[in-house]
């Protein structure tokens, strides 16, 4: 099925949206994956997992901790503080999460 193009600039048919869009398992595989610690569970749903890396300084070569915080998707609300969690990319859920847990890697102790 062909739909017709309403743009003033475009006065030609283009594929419905369905067929043209469709995305192969190549693209779900370039989605991006990490694992880190959780530090925050205060909020529902939602868990904020702390991703430190080291950096070395660009004029004096001291190696820096640099910490990036991810608000990312937990339906269930398994995740506790401390659990090791693998996180992936997904689409944007809210203004700042765009990850969701995929497992819960380690359990804390506690």
């Amino acid at each position: 099925m062909r739909t017709r193009c309403v743009s003033e600039r475009c006065a030609g048919t283009f594929p419905t949206l369905g067929r043209a869009h469709t995305k192969s398992m190549e693209e779900y595989k370039k989605r991006k994956t990490s694992m880190c610690q959780v530090v925050s569970v205060k909020m529902d749903k939602t868990v904020v997992l702390a991703v430190t890396r080291r950096i070395a300084h660009a004029k004096y070569t001291k190696t820096i901790k640099r910490t990036t915080k991810f608000k990312v998707h937990d339906e269930k609300n398994e995740c506790k503080v401390g659990d090791m969690v693998r996180f992936i990319e997904t689409r944007p859920l809210s203004k700042e999460k765009r990850w969701k847990v995929l497992e819960i890697v380690e359990k804390a102790n506690q």
